[in-house]
């Protein structure tokens, strides 16, 4: 019997409880920094198994343990939920208004917590040490930062590997994964622009603003399309732009709020370059009174997958489940803010993908072309993962992938 098969073997017996967490968490959601409660779940159930408990970076905790001379791996899931009403029907739905887990993370908790028991059970199958981290604040791109400057490189074992994984809308049953860039980088920014305000019937004693962000909104369209090489991966995304509160007055400035994604870091620079090049332009161009304003936040790093790292857990993943479970997975333009925490570390990671949706309505919208129509994807009120298998193949998924490090033999 291998090690992954002989700490599983006690997975059945386990799945209650993890789908109890499961529908307990979706039902009472929480947004970023305010997981208190989930927290207090994951501590609770860490400390059962006899994990060393470190509360970290506010809502965060890690559960260590350590099982004689081997490598570290650090296994992480994120905690926190979205201000999305739920919209799913299901008998475990959100029963806090205007909150719901439309991305996953309650999914994450239990999966990881699942993980953590089975190693903590199945200790005579492996050997080294096994961090089980739960991560808040994910969906602002703060909660690994704040762990981090909280102290996470001093208060927890050096891991040589890291280790997260993510529910998406890929059928049920299946992983995939995929080295090199998987997610990417993703920056938020807002920027003002300054003109002078007047009546309205007088245009001619303004610097209107509004039509100085009309044309930083047209020219930033020739950021990707003229200013990133064909067959390069870019978005810029003018998510809002608000100016005035009237007809009959121009307004002395106007705001805009952009949302880039890139898959390489060069290409990220130039990008960001481009914008405050073309925003400061055009306001030389309009005669703009003060120089604009950009205010960058809701950072997330690119999420870059080590070769060697996830060659070695996909070989373990296809043992496990089959090839036929197995796949590469496509790039996703979402952002994460896992990496910041094995960049410092200065260790290498691997993030793979589990699917959540229905097969048979996954594979019936393919054959229609309607995935993206009819299947509902993360941050969607209808987000809905099957709770099996997908339950039992995210806590197979986490186990195999540490075991591939720490197993005996």
């Amino acid at each position: 019997m291998s090690s992954s098969d002989a700490v599983l073997a006690g997975l059945d017996a386990e799945l209650g409880w993890v789908r109890d967490a499961y529908t307990e968490l979706h039902r009472h959601p929480e947004v970023s920094r305010q997981e208190h409660a989930t927290s207090k779940i994951v501590q609770d159930k860490l400390a059962a198994f006899g994990c060393a408990v470190h509360r970290i970076g506010g809502t965060g905790v890690v559960g260590v343990l350590v099982n004689g001379d081997g490598p570290t791996v650090l296994a992480r899931a994120d905690m926190d939920a979205l201000p999305v009403t739920e919209g799913t029907g299901l008998p475990y739905a959100s029963t806090v208004p205007g909150v719901m887990h439309a991305c996953g993370h309650d999914l994450h908790v239990a999966t990881l917590l699942g993980a953590a028991k089975l190693m903590a059970d199945g200790r005579d199958a492996w050997s080294g040490t096994y961090i089980a981290l739960f991560q808040p604040a994910e969906e602002v791109g703060a909660g690994s930062q704040a762990m981090l400057d909280d102290g996470l490189v001093t208060k927890v074992p050096r891991p040589d590997v890291a280790l997260a994984q993510h529910v998406m809308p890929l059928p049920a049953g299946t992983v995939a994964t995929t080295e090199g860039p998987v997610l990417s980088a993703g920056d938020s920014l807002k920027i003002t622009v300054h003109g002078k305000g007047a009546h309205g019937s007088m245009p001619h004693m303004s610097v209107d603003p509004v039509v100085l962000a009309a044309s930083i909104v047209l020219r930033l369209q020739t950021v990707v399309s003229r200013e990133v090489k064909p067959g390069e991966f870019a978005v810029v995304t003018v998510g809002a732009l608000n100016a005035g509160t009237t007809s009959n007055i121009i307004p002395d400035r106007a705001t805009l709020l952009l949302n880039v994604r890139t898959y390489d870091s060069q290409i990220r620079l130039g990008v960001l370059a481009a914008i405050e090049r073309i925003v400061k332009g055009e306001c030389a161009a309009a005669g703009s009174p003060l120089e604009p304003d950009f205010e960058y936040y809701d950072q997330f790093p690119l999420t870059s997958n080590d070769p060697s790292v996830t060659a070695r857990v996909r070989a373990a993943f296809t043992a496990h489940f089959g090839p036929d479970a197995v796949h590469a997975a496509k790039r996703q333009t979402a952002s994460e803010d896992f990496s910041r925490i094995p960049d410092a570390f200065g260790v290498p990671y691997t993030f793979w993908l589990i699917g959540g949706a229905d097969p048979d309505a996954y594979r019936a919208a393919a054959a229609q072309g309607t995935v993206a129509q009819d299947i509902p994807a993360n941050h969607s009120p209808f987000f809905a993962p099957l709770m099996d298998p997908t339950l039992s193949v995210g806590v197979r998924t986490h186990v195999v992938a540490a075991l591939s490090y720490l197993a005996d033999g």
